[in-house]
């Protein structure tokens, strides 16, 4: 007779995830009444110059970041990008966050956003979305390792999001706000609804902190 086999547990491999991806999501619906208004404002003067392009039929407006009435959303948005790099272990000891690039963008029907990713010294990519309808488009990021698409293997669900996903896509949503690191590269799928699509798109770089002034000594006297 055989001798009974002997139970063995199963190896229990270590999994070290290392180099990770992350998206931030949050809702700050109360910043929508002031970007609404600036952003309609702006989208009016764009509508007066730019013409509507039969491939990608869109209006985008110059930059907003010197816009004083939505200074409570630039502070929350710029700050936030802040602590982001910092939780991810960035030294941002003497630098602090500035907003290189903010317009607005207004999709209509069939018009989308191709692959891209933001340099020029972006560290932070986000949008904050304004009118969002039903069939509209989606916020889509994709996996920033060239060789993984290249030998990606066919997913079980690719409704799932797992390790084999090679690209994650959002509902936008008014109200909602997105971050993520500018070397992510997004994109947005065709608006599929008749009504436009309105959102902010907002680039975030690092530069030197303006020094601080102390008050202890006097300051020189001009004679």
């Amino acid at each position: 007779m055989c001798a009974a086999a002997e139970t063995k547990k199963p190896d229990t491999l270590n999994a070290n995830l290392y180099f990770p991806t992350v998206i931030y999501t949050i809702d700050k619906p109360e910043f929508l009444e002031a970007v609404t208004k600036v952003t309609e404002e702006a989208l009016v003067e764009s509508r007066k110059t730019q013409s509507i392009n039969e491939v990608h039929p869109l209006y985008m407006t110059g930059n907003l970041f010197d816009k004083t009435e939505i200074l409570p959303f630039q502070f929350y948005v710029g700050q936030t990008a802040a602590n982001i790099l910092s939780e991810q272990g960035y030294n941002l000891d003497g630098f602090e966050p500035y907003f290189s690039e903010m317009w607005a963008q207004e999709h209509y029907r069939s018009s989308g956003m191709d692959q891209h990713t933001h340099g020029a010294g972006s560290q932070i990519v986000g949008f904050y979305f304004i009118e969002c309808p039903e069939d509209c488009s989606r916020v889509m990021f994709h996996d920033p390792r060239a060789g993984k698409p290249l030998i990606s293997w066919a997913e079980k669900d690719v409704t799932q999001a797992t390790f084999a996903s090679n690209l994650i896509n959002f509902e936008a949503k008014p109200g909602m706000l997105m971050f993520t690191n500018a070397w992510l590269p997004h994109s947005f799928s065709r608006n599929g609804s008749d009504k436009p699509m309105k959102f902010i798109h907002f680039n975030i770089g690092l530069r030197p902190a303006a020094p601080v002034f102390s008050c202890a000594t006097p300051a020189a006297e001009i004679v």
